[in-house]
């Protein structure tokens, strides 16, 4: 190999600029190409096949000169489409919008039900405001529980229909009756409007008529019940509900806080004067059997709100980061398929006895299948969104510790320490 004496070996065998480099140097810079694309990197990837947003580099970016230029815009493109430099909310966003309207947190997916929080408050306000009005203007059509009237005992010597009794009764002359089983298909409990005080003349008259083919009735027992009886257990059946609207409170405020305390009365309310409103705006009997349906289904609808609440106190105490309204949505949604299934189960139930319960079952399981939508929705919505509205925050979840119960750092100097140090 020759070596050319007018250039020193080193600067020989040292590349030039260009990359070419070695004894063909003479030879190589007469066929210098230069790079069209991007070098690959490391990983044999090239940049503009694998990024097609990537622009296409110029001429001057692949000289030396333009090279930092040119790592500066592939850094910027690369950060434009790096997916987790892009906004969370952004990707949320299009994520919910694919989905039908479901975010995402992590890896749980969230149905947005605050989202239509103030058209269900408006909805739920409006049936407040028709229901108080429906029972103030229409009554309620009490039955003979709280009106008084007469209640007989009777006994058949074979199994009897409730249907034929009622129309028997009506033949003669007693309208308006109501007819109940008690244990066995030959006793019954027969309730009238209030008729004649003479007892002995009543109870002779209802023989008579309670009297069917091949089946006679015995009265074994006659009671005349007044109007001021039924006053009086009208007046306890409103003084049982308000107090167990007032226990609720108490317990959830003590187990819970007084925020979610309030969204729960509330939302019974709700529940119990949207069921009362139907019956008073369609005349429905409201009788005892309606107001043991009331009560059940505060019980149904507490025992529902409990289980958002303790959700909601986990959630806020356990996911960070997140405002109170994704959290209180994390929550329903985590507990939406229980309350599918109890309400699914529950209301087989109800349709059970609303169609094979008979007439004494009848108007208990319609207040039960009222009451059991009302409550469904104002566990979801009113039991929720006023502790929302009311600044609900994971600093009520959190237990603070008084200033009187922390810890003081003391540091104590003895004298005699440094003493012997010096010695």
């Amino acid at each position: 190999m020759a070596i050319d004496k007018n250039k020193p070996l080193e600067q020989q065998n040292t590349p030039d600029r260009n990359g070419s480099g070695g004894s063909n140097s003479d030879t190589a810079s007469t066929s210098t190409r230069r790079r069209n694309k991007p070098r690959r990197d490391g990983k044999g990837s090239n940049t503009k096949t694998n990024n097609p947003t990537t622009a296409k580099p110029t001429k001057s970016s692949s000289r030396r000169g333009g090279k930092d230029q040119a790592n500066k815009d592939s850094q910027a493109l690369s950060t434009a489409v790096n997916p987790e430099i892009l906004s969370s909310d952004a990707t949320d966003d299009a994520a919910a919008i694919a989905e039908g309207g479901i975010k995402a947190l992590g890896d749980k997916r969230i149905i947005p039900f605050m989202k239509i929080e103030k058209p269900m408050a408006l909805l739920s306000l409006f049936m407040v405001i028709a229901s108080i009005i429906a029972i103030a203007v229409n009554g309620l059509n009490l039955g003979l529980d709280f009106t008084g009237g007469v209640s007989a005992d009777v006994r058949y010597e074979q199994p009897v229909e409730q249907v034929a009794v009622v129309q028997a009764l009506a033949d003669n002359g007693f309208d308006d009756a109501v007819v109940q089983y008690l244990g066995t298909r030959e006793e019954l409990l027969v309730r009238l409007p209030p008729q004649s005080d003479n007892v002995d003349g009543l109870s002779t008259s209802l023989t008579q008529a309670l009297a069917l083919p091949s089946n006679t009735a015995a009265i074994s027992n006659v009671n005349i019940i007044g109007s001021q009886v039924g006053n009086e257990v009208y007046l306890n059946s409103v003084m049982s509900l308000v107090l167990a609207l007032v226990c609720m409170l108490g317990y959830v405020a003590l187990r819970f806080q007084f925020k979610l305390s309030l969204g729960a009365v509330l939302s019974l309310f709700h529940d119990a004067i949207v069921t009362i409103g139907i019956f008073a705006l369609f005349g429905f009997p409201f009788d005892l059997t309606v107001l043991a349906a009331i009560l059940a289904l505060v019980g149904y609808s507490i025992n529902d709100t409990i289980v958002v609440y303790d959700r909601i106190r986990e959630n806020f105490r356990r996911v960070r980061g997140i405002t109170p309204e994704q959290t209180i949505d994390l929550s329903l949604t985590e507990t939406l398929r229980r309350t599918i299934m109890t309400i699914s189960t529950v209301l087989l139930v109800v349709l059970a006895m609303l169609f094979l319960g008979g007439d004494g079952l009848y108007w208990f399981s319609v207040a039960l299948f009222i009451g059991l939508i009302a409550g469904t929705y104002s566990s979801t919505y009113i039991a929720s969104s006023i502790p929302l509205r009311m600044g609900l925050s994971r600093d009520d979840f959190i237990v603070k510790v008084k200033p009187e119960f922390e810890e003081e750092i003391v540091t104590f100097n003895d004298p005699k320490m440094f003493e012997q140090d010096n010695i």
